[in-house]
């Protein structure tokens, strides 16, 4: 017969193992303890699940019933729904509702944890912990029993120990006994009894192994399987619980599938046209069309809605008719592109739709829209220059027919530039503008659509020139001041004053810079005319742009005619000398350099010796003398008076002088009145020749002046730095002893 594979068990592979065995069942009866606990956390987590889910049912659920009108029809239907939802609402009230059901299906599953899976497992392990307990007790019982055999071996042994030492006792008696007969009788009594003991010891030893054979391999053996037994059983249990937890889970799991299934179903059954369609039936409603606008004149100008079609509105009109024909081509090509984009797009999302494109169509549609914003804004530009074409050439023609444009483009203009339609200055640190690039006229952005379409052509570098000079009279005839009777016969009441060289270089460069930047830009056409003057002191000034209030101004120095000597400035010693010349300060001077002398405003003075074109006096104020600013002084009159007649320093004996619109001599004269003798500030000094070290100049590019407030240069010329650019594109330099602009960017430091 074959052999049948047999199992090991405890009892015949362990053998005197019962301890560890115990040790190692009692482990898994403990372990039962673990497993319950976390069905009961389980349970615990599965009920606040389904706590939380319905909570959430209950939330969503009044959230729709409040929105629920407002998500169907609409905040202001023409018809109210009633009862009615949109199919997406009711959709959505099958996942609130499916919602609840699987809530529903995780408490029941919590429960059957509790009652089914965790309350029994607590009692199986009580039971199986008495079942162990019992087999310990056994087994003490048993061991004692072995112990106890043991015991009485060893008392027996003792026993036959003494028997023995008796007998030998009784020998040595017999030996040394007198009575030798009884003596012998007691030695053999004394052999029998220890024989007798003897066979006792003997059969106790046989007793004792046979239960040491009883308890080694058929005691403790069948101990240790009752305790495999236990061990096994309390698996069999374990695993009938775990099958009993896996049901109870399968079946909620079954139960919530064939919820969602039913949910999957509705979900199928929402076509996304149904909601635009409830929407539509109860808002349908008339529409009408607002009207078009139309024109409203001004209430301060009576006027009607006829094109004007004079002969500046035509320039204006044909400039903008030629802008508008020459963009609607291209724009008609570029909105024709852009759809055919859009269209392209919008195939590329249906493929996804029908899922024969793999791609995100939220990034296809943020494509579309981008694009589709692009076409709107050109189309929005098609469209306007489309009504501008046709509004233009219905009212006017075709005017655009046999016009010249210029070629104009954007121009960033880094030195000062005139525009050639208005004749002013085109402002800025980095003006911005409109070039000509055949002709070169110039203009300002708000004038590119009044110039008229005469362009010359291509024109060569002394041409342009030659143009640009024509076209600036024009504009600065426009900004010539109409002069009246009245103005005419003012100004020829005034006295034809003249200057000697004690003016102040600088002065004269100060108040050019003033006033240009007061007026505006200066032309030859507007300059008045000037007194005959030495070119190497000074400048013309010009006169302020009509409209503007002029203010008269005293002239520092004055002319050398109305200079006289002050009464009592005859010397005393009688030495026969000329009279020296009085003066005073007309601004606080700090002094910045050797040989320069402090002087407060108003400080009367004696003058040394009088500026030799260098813009610096010598004078003596009290006991100390030094160097001043001669713009900062005035020279009193001087008449013939008694030695002993005091000192009259006031202007009143001084003829009225001519008027500036300088902004040196305004600013001065209405620091005077308006603060009432509040310290002024007086004009820019020119460096005092060997005070210290002068700054040089170079021209970079040949360059005309303007007006006379400007230098004209040519090329590699030099000029004395009297004042850098402020920030208006223009420094202050001297040349032969006159101080004038000239621009920033065509001159260099050396």
């Amino acid at each position: 017969m074959a052999e049948v594979d047999v199992a090991p068990t405890f009892g015949s592979e362990l053998k005197d193992g019962f301890k560890p065995a115990s040790a190692w069942v009692a482990n898994g009866i403990t372990w039962l303890d673990d497993i319950q606990a976390f069905y009961r956390e389980r349970s615990a987590i599965e009920k606040e699940h389904s706590a939380k889910l319905s909570a959430l049912a209950k939330k969503y659920f009044e959230k729709k019933a409040k929105k629920s009108a407002s998500l169907s029809v609409g905040d202001t239907p023409t018809m109210t729904p009633g009862s009615l939802e949109s199919a997406s609402l009711t959709t959505w009230t099958t996942h609130l509702t499916t919602l609840e059901a699987r809530a529903e299906e995780h408490e029941k599953y919590g429960n059957d944890l509790i009652t089914k899976v965790a309350e029994p497992l607590k009692f199986v392990a009580g039971r199986f912990e008495e079942l162990r307990k019992r087999h310990v007790e056994y087994a003490d019982k048993l061991e004692k029993e072995r112990d106890a055999s043991y015991s009485d071996l060893r008392k027996i042994k003792g026993k036959y120990d003494a028997a023995c030492q008796e007998v030998e006792s009784k020998r040595k008696k017999a030996d040394s006994s007198f009575d030798k007969a009884k003596a012998q009788s007691a030695f053999q009594q004394q052999i029998m009894d220890m024989n007798n003991v003897k066979n006792t010891y003997l059969i106790a030893i046989n007793v004792t192994n046979k239960q040491k054979e009883k308890y080694y391999n058929e005691y403790v053996p069948e101990l240790l399987d009752s305790l495999q037994d236990l061990s096994e059983f309390r698996t069999i249990k374990l695993n009938g619980l775990w099958t009993l937890a896996s049901q109870l889970e399968a079946t909620m799991l079954q139960q919530s599938s064939g919820q969602v299934d039913h949910l999957s179903r509705e979900i199928t059954r929402n076509q996304p046209h149904l909601d635009s369609m409830m929407y539509i039936q109860h808002n349908m409603g008339g529409f009408n069309e607002p009207p078009d606008k139309v024109f409203e004149p001004s209430p301060v100008w009576h006027d009607d809605d006829a094109m004007v079609t004079n002969e500046a509105a035509k320039v204006y009109l044909r400039n903008v008719l030629n802008k508008s024909k020459s963009q609607l081509g291209d724009l008609r090509r570029e909105v024709d592109k852009k759809r055919r984009e859009v269209e392209s797009i919008k195939r590329v999302k249906q493929k996804i739709r029908d899922g024969t494109e793999k791609q995100d169509e939220v990034t296809v549609v943020s494509q579309i829209f981008a694009l589709q914003e692009d076409l709107h804004q050109i189309d929005r530009k098609r469209l306007t220059a489309e009504v501008e074409t046709s509004t233009i050439t219905s009212a006017v023609g075709d005017v655009t027919l046999g016009a010249k444009n210029h070629n104009f483009k954007s121009q960033t203009f880094k030195i000062p530039t005139n525009c050639d339609l208005c004749g002013e200055r085109i402002w800025g640190l980095s003006a911005k503008g409109f070039d000509c690039r055949d002709c070169g006229y110039t203009c300002h952005s708000k004038c590119e659509m009044k110039v008229p379409a005469e362009c010359p052509g291509e024109q060569s570098k002394e041409e342009r020139k030659k143009l640009k000079q024509e076209r600036q009279e024009a504009a600065n005839a426009l900004l010539k001041p109409t002069i009246t009777a009245d103005h005419v016969a003012s100004s020829a009441e005034l006295p034809s004053l003249g200057r000697s060289n004690t003016m102040s270089s600088l002065s004269s460069g100060y108040a050019a810079s003033a006033q240009r930047s007061l007026s505006g830009p200066m032309s030859p056409t507007e300059e008045a005319p000037a007194p005959a003057l030495p070119p190497a002191s000074t400048r013309p000034t010009s006169t302020i742009a009509s409209g503007t209030i002029k203010k008269n101004r005293v002239v520092a120095p004055p002319p050398a005619q109305y200079i006289s000597e002050l009464p009592g400035s005859t010397p005393t010693n009688g030495s026969g000398h000329a009279e020296q010349q009085k003066a005073k300060m007309l601004y606080a001077f700090d002094a910045g350099g050797e040989g320069e002398l402090s002087v407060p405003e108003g400080r009367d003075l004696v003058i040394l010796e009088p500026d030799s074109g260098s813009g610096w006096v010598k004078v003596r104020a009290g006991y100390k003398e030094g160097l001043v600013p001669a713009a900062y002084i005035e020279i009193l009159p001087s008449a013939p008076a008694p030695a002993l007649a005091p000192q009259h320093t006031g202007a009143s004996g001084r003829p009225a002088s001519a008027y500036s619109n300088s902004g040196s001599s305004i600013g001065g004269a209405s620091a005077v009145t308006a603060s009432g003798g509040a310290k002024k500030k007086g004009p820019a000094v020119a460096p005092r020749r060997g005070a210290k070290k002068l700054k040089y100049v170079e021209a970079l590019y040949e360059y005309t002046a303007q007006s006379d407030a400007e230098h004209s240069m040519v090329e590699g010329e030099r000029f004395v730095l009297i004042k850098d650019d402020p920030g208006d594109g223009w420094a202050e330099v001297e040349k032969g002893g006159v101080t004038k602009s000239v621009p920033a960017s065509y001159v260099q430091l050396v």
